[in-house]
């Protein structure tokens, strides 16, 4: 009715509607393909209460070492963008806690992880001799579904204690480690001085990118039949 006695208020209003309209197909045009181009990757960080991953991921992540331990509980996240080879990534690395007590919890924060970073300090024998069952433990609780080609880092920190005289754990054990494990890559940090942090978790991203990268090769085709199957129910149709 009120069309009808102003008509040309018609013109007025349809035109800023459909402006709108196609304002907002184009912002969400523009943010799925934003979506579509990044990468989201799960890290997941394990080893002894102590070694030093809380202090890796925050040097890492915001430049700062803070001297008083505090022991995690539970789990955090935090998340780094990234962009490696043309492509947009958003590392998401979490930080568990290494009590005993916490591992129940595991399944929980490993599931959907695309790699698993493993941490020791060089100075204790014990959190390196402790990988073995972090090692195992993730794959039981996360359960990937190819454990033999999942992606795993190595890192050795704390190098910078007392000049490095105070070390028990050699570099070439640690390297004999990773290579019957799959030769999974070995770095060796010092969070509190920023040595070699940065070129660890880049040599991460690089790793779980690459890892995923071959695991989606064959989403095109899944894609393709599901499109197929769907396409022929449809000629199938009655209606």
């Amino acid at each position: 009715l009120y069309f009808c006695l102003f008509p040309e208020t018609i013109k007025e209003t349809f035109p800023a509607d459909q402006k709108k309209e196609e304002s907002h197909r184009i912002l969400s045009f523009s943010t799925m393909e934003s979506l579509k181009n990044r990468t989201l990757l799960k890290v997941i960080f394990l080893g002894d209460s102590g070694v030093g991953k809380t202090s890796l991921m925050n040097q890492y992540v915001y430049k700062k070492f803070n001297r008083q331990y505090k022991a995690t509980i539970g789990a955090d996240f935090v998340t780094k963008e990234l962009h490696i080879e043309d492509k947009s990534v958003t590392l998401q690395i979490w930080d568990t806690a290494g009590q005993e007590r916490f591992h129940s919890l595991g399944a929980a924060f490993y599931r959907g992880a695309d790699c698993c970073v493993l941490v020791y300090d060089v100075n204790d024998l014990k959190s390196f001799e402790t990988l073995n069952t972090w090692h195992s433990e993730f794959l039981k609780q996360a359960n990937p579904m190819e454990p033999e080609t999942f992606p795993f880092v190595l890192i050795g920190n704390k190098t910078d204690v007392d000049g490095g005289n105070n070390r028990v754990v050699a570099d070439k054990r640690a390297i004999e480690w990773c290579g019957a494990k799959g030769n999974i890559p070995y770095y060796e940090t010092s969070a509190k001085e920023d040595v070699n942090v940065d070129e660890a978790f880049w040599g991460v991203a690089q790793k779980t990118l690459s890892s995923e990268l071959k695991q989606n090769i064959y989403i095109p085709v899944i894609s393709e039949s599901f499109a197929d199957i769907h396409e022929g129910q449809s000629r199938r149709c009655s209606c």
